[in-house]
């Protein structure tokens, strides 16, 4: 029955990442666009390579974490207020994560795949951790606090305790908590 958890925790964040939309439409929001189109393609590799292995309802979280960031690229579009002007280190962690996606194509193996998948997605995020660390205010952190939710529901639904089964999961888990912290760090460490 708890694996069922993971369907809740897939809605709650298409819930957030269409609030994250929505305020990438009105400008507020201002996406990365080389970590979101990389962070769409890393997971859904990942779902692939995880559900090969025999991974089945743990495996819908991550298939989350890869088409809610498709979402965002795609919408990014509509707004020119919410452009994020790329710079070079953007370029390089693309090409990076493009890099650890092609030497999971040539590896073919399924754990392999889920570690470069991770380092793919790791790299993607470089950029936004960047911008979320200099400019907070163009942010929104519903995605991202869904994000951990959503992940969090994988632990739910392990049929049994493989690296397979819980690395990406862990992963997101940590990715998604680190932006989090990043954006509110001046709320968290205002008393310290």
């Amino acid at each position: 029955m708890l694996k069922y958890l993971v369907i809740v925790g897939a809605l709650v964040q298409l819930i957030g990442i269409f609030s994250y939309i929505k305020d990438t439409i009105k400008g507020n929001t201002k996406p990365n666009k080389v970590s979101w189109l990389m962070w769409s393609i890393a997971p859904l590799i990942a779902t692939v390579a995880a559900f090969y292995s025999g991974v089945r309802w743990a495996v819908l979280p991550v298939f989350m974490s890869g088409f809610a960031p498709l979402l965002v690229f795609i919408f990014s579009f509509l707004n020119s207020k919410s452009y994020w002007k790329l710079e070079r280190y953007d370029y390089v962690c693309g090409l990076c994560s493009i890099l650890a996606l092609v030497l999971w194509g040539v590896m073919k193996e399924p754990l392999i795949a889920i570690v470069f998948a991770i380092f793919s997605d790791a790299f993607a995020a470089i950029p936004t951790i960047i911008k979320s660390w200099s400019h907070p205010e163009t942010e929104s952190s519903i995605a991202y606090s869904t994000g951990v939710f959503n992940s969090l529901t994988s632990f739910a639904a392990i049929s049994f305790w493989s690296l397979s089964q819980y690395l990406f999961p862990v992963y997101l888990v940590t990715v998604n908590g680190l932006i989090l912290v990043i954006i509110y760090r001046k709320e968290i460490f205002k008393n310290q």
